[in-house]
């Protein structure tokens, strides 16, 4: 059975879907997501895992009515809202499992607190590394609504109907799932449900807002280099992730001194909704290894 409970931290009440025993995995989720989309992998991992999937800061449960356009919503935040999580549970270490916006924040966790992280492992991994090809002529098609979750009037027009909303994060989960657009059929409602809650669509736009400079700073080839990360990382890329073609894997190694990668066939951006089953046994042969 999946737990949920509210954890205060950092000034927001934080909502934790929970599954499991043993341990821990935190697992983040991307944008369009919350919690449920992990619910899948986490059904399988938890005979062999505590599960904790949070909302971060904005999303699902965790949005807060009367939200506004902020810039601050970006990985240093959601980082330190995940250390105080664990704090919060009493969890010196845990595993992270992270994806899209949740890659993100456990590349910061990596770097920021390596002590606290018994490995990372990622599907797919947005990096400055992608630089500009992230804005290639025939790629601006794929990144468009980066752009258009920066208008102050994008989330009102988004969450202006259900239908609106359906369509919109609809397609999203349809298209971005490649070879498996079925593969979020049987919760779209309860994704649209929960991006009609108030704040929630501006709350996961305000992640756009907060990247935005760095964004830019990508596409213009001047992202800063960081330090390697030295924590054991693990990476299944999609082989038909619409958004983030596996060829742009190239420059990883410059990013983890410990990384194994490989292609995850057979799956689009959502190898989790997708695949669970291969995607629950990838996540539980790397962390049965570097926690075991």
């Amino acid at each position: 059975m999946v737990r949920h409970e509210t954890v205060a931290v950092n000034g927001v009440a934080l909502h934790v879907a929970r599954q499991g025993f043993g341990p821990p995995l935190v697992l983040l989720h991307g944008w369009p997501e919350f919690w449920l989309t992990w619910e899948p992998v986490m059904a399988r991992l938890a005979d062999r895992f505590d599960c904790i999937a949070p909302d971060l800061r904005g999303f699902g449960l965790s949005a807060e009515a009367g939200t506004g356009p902020s810039d601050r919503a970006g990985p240093e935040v959601h980082a330190d809202d995940v250390l105080a999580l664990l704090d919060a549970l009493g969890i010196a270490r845990a595993g992270i499992v992270g994806h899209d916006v949740g890659a993100y924040v456990a590349q910061a966790l990596g770097r920021r607190a390596p002590e606290r992280c018994a490995g990372l492992f990622f599907f797919d991994c947005p990096y400055p590394g992608i630089g500009p090809r992230l804005g290639a002529p025939d790629n601006l098609i794929e990144i468009w609504y980066q752009s258009f979750h920066l208008k102050p009037f994008a989330a009102a027009m988004v969450a202006s109907s259900r239908e609106a909303c359906r369509l919109y994060i609809g397609h999203f989960l349809r298209h971005w799932s490649g070879p498996n657009p079925g593969a979020f059929d049987d919760v779209l409602e309860a994704f649209v449900d929960n991006f009609l809650r108030p704040g929630a669509m501006q709350g996961g736009f305000n992640w756009y807002l907060s990247q935005q400079a760095g964004r830019l700073a990508m596409l213009k080839g001047e992202a800063p280099a960081l330090p390697p990360i030295t924590v054991p990382a693990c990476i299944r890329w999609p082989e038909a992730d619409p958004l983030f073609p596996y060829a742009w894997t190239d420059r990883l190694p410059d990013v983890f001194a410990d990384l194994d990668l490989a292609p995850m066939p057979g799956c689009g951006h959502f190898p989790h909704r997708e695949k669970p089953d291969a995607a629950a046994q990838e996540i539980a042969r790397f962390f049965g290894r570097v926690m075991g």
